[in-house]
């Protein structure tokens, strides 16, 4: 059970999933902390490196009191689900890079988003859920400006621009902006981080998802699905864990040259122990 309050343990690197949209990656711990995304390649600066050092950034999201979870990935895909377990109710967080609306099969990560979803799904109870957003851009060596929007909250460091959407409010202050919301039985939040240049002009205002041609959860986890589908010829033994692999490997792979990258991360071990 994880204890409100409690001092933060590191998680082991095994601890971490593995997110991805065939051009960037990001990992979560257990508690759906996103403590790594390079963006908008593989080989970018962090925005969130919390994996290597406590102060590189990250973006929490979680009940505020005592909890217990825990978390699968969404059936042939790279979406993960992470559930809370608390005394007043039980919600789900589903993470995931979004793909470009509509991508199916091996179009998936062409043209990637560049966007992180995050959906809360109330299942019984009410649950109070508190979001840190602390993104720290080049490797956690820029602290960017923080500054509330019509839509959420931006944030703009070094090259990068990140523009925080969703039904929610923050309150930005010490390097980070943070939001408090309680989560009904039936009720969903959806939240959207969207990286873009910092030398280009902003988007024009919409509503938080008003644009049918933005990512969505639902939309990633069909084209995920739509991907593994093409590839069901695999007949030996553990068919489960290939069929894993594969989409692993697919998440790894670099869709504007098809090259495999070495590791969605830099600067960890490469052997158990180091």
């Amino acid at each position: 059970m994880a204890q409100q309050g409690a001092p933060r343990r590191q998680p082991v690197i095994g601890d971490y999933g593995f997110l991805s949209d065939c051009a960037s990656a990001a990992l979560l711990d257990r508690d759906a902390s996103i403590d790594w995304w390079c963006v908008p390649r593989f080989d970018s600066p962090s925005v969130f490196g919390r994996l290597l050092d406590p102060d590189a950034g990250h973006w929490t999201l979680h009940p505020t009191g005592d909890f217990e979870s825990d978390r699968r990935y969404v059936e042939d895909t790279l979406v993960l689900c992470t559930r809370f377990v608390t005394a007043t109710g039980t919600v789900t967080v589903t993470d995931t890079l979004g793909l470009e609306h509509g991508a199916r099969g091996h179009e998936i990560g062409l043209r990637s988003p560049h966007a992180l979803l995050r959906r809360v799904e109330g299942l019984h109870g009410s649950v109070q859920i508190r979001s840190e957003f602390a993104p720290r851009m080049e490797y956690g060596r820029t602290q960017p400006h923080l500054r509330v929007t019509d839509a959420g909250v931006e944030a703009r460091g070094g090259p990068v621009r990140l523009s925080c959407s969703g039904p929610v409010t923050w309150v930005c202050g010490n390097g980070r902006a943070v939001t408090t919301f309680h989560v009904s039985a039936g009720q969903t939040v959806d939240l959207r981080v969207a990286y873009a240049p910092s030398f280009e002009p902003p988007p024009a205002r919409r509503g938080p998802f008003e644009d049918t041609a933005q990512p969505t959860t639902d939309d990633t986890i069909a084209a995920w699905q739509s991907w593994a589908g093409q590839h069901t010829t695999y007949d030996g033994a553990f068919p489960a864990e290939v069929r894993r692999s594969s989409l692993v490997l697919q998440g790894l792979t670099f869709q504007a040259s098809g090259a495999v990258v070495a590791a969605a991360t830099t600067s960890l071990p490469e052997v158990m122990g180091g």
